[in-house]
């Protein structure tokens, strides 16, 4: 798997290369890139998860109108659990987690999700020198999930286990929109392309499980969740140009 990324990765470099001065015009091109980005919990989120990171890919096509649309797509994952209590059914009179051998058990929570969306936007040169270069805005809709994932490491906490993690893990997922704002430069010489700015994403979204087992008297709401998380992103990306034609001449 790293020797395929890497060949992809110099395939793209190489393509990318060969390409026509950016300077001369605005150019229309395909474009891959990975992203990380950094998200603060608001509305209903926060019950849950504090600070959350994003690791992710985007690809798409930029117009020679600087319009782009395109697909990206997020690992979304954090150690900030906001949530408390959940494991109280299950610890002794001493404090803790017993594993099926009577050993104190390390119980884990961890933030994970993932999301996928439909993108669109725009570039919005602000020098004459690179008009494929400047502000960069764009937004999209698309699918959210997120869940408390419970690790146990190597101990085997039966209650926990398979299945039953299903209880604790307040699996959700909707509706995803998203809004960024920030700058994008695509140089001249081939890999310098990066981008950076401000990202809000706001979920709409619904538990998936019908009994919380720390909470078995408490119905699970069925209500719409505003699961809003506000923050940066910044990433790197190559624009896939064509191969610049050769200039013959005949004597």
């Amino acid at each position: 798997m790293k020797l395929s990324f890497t060949l992809i990765f110099f395939l793209f470099a190489f393509m990318s290369f060969s390409q026509r001065n950016v300077k001369d015009s605005i150019i229309s091109t395909p474009w891959v890139g990975i992203h990380y980005g950094g998200n603060w919990t608001h509305g209903d989120l926060t019950d849950r998860f504090g600070y959350l990171s994003h690791l992710g890919f985007t690809s798409g096509y930029k117009t020679s109108k600087n319009y782009f649309w395109g697909i990206d797509a997020n690992f979304i994952f954090g150690t900030k659990i906001n949530a408390t209590g959940i494991f109280d059914d299950l610890v002794d009179s001493y404090g803790n987690i017993t594993d099926v051998n009577g050993n104190v058990a390390q119980v884990v929570l961890l933030a994970r999700g993932f999301n996928a969306n439909l993108t669109f936007g725009k570039i919005i040169p602000v020098s004459n020198y690179n008009k494929n270069s400047g502000i960069f805005i764009h937004g999209g809709v698309g699918f959210l999930a997120h869940k408390m994932r419970v690790e146990t490491q190597e101990h085997v906490v039966p209650l926990i286990e398979l299945d039953y993690r299903k209880g604790y893990d307040r699996l959700t997922n909707g509706l995803n929109l998203h809004q960024f704002i920030g700058y994008a430069f695509l140089s001249n010489s081939g890999l310098i392309n990066f981008y950076g700015g401000f990202y809000i994403q706001q979920g709409f979204t619904k538990n998936q499980r019908t009994i919380f087992f720390d909470q078995p008297e408490i119905p699970v709401s069925q209500e719409i969740r505003k699961d809003i998380q506000i923050g940066f992103r910044t990433g790197w990306f190559i624009p896939i140009y064509k191969r610049k034609p050769k200039d013959y001449y005949i004597n």
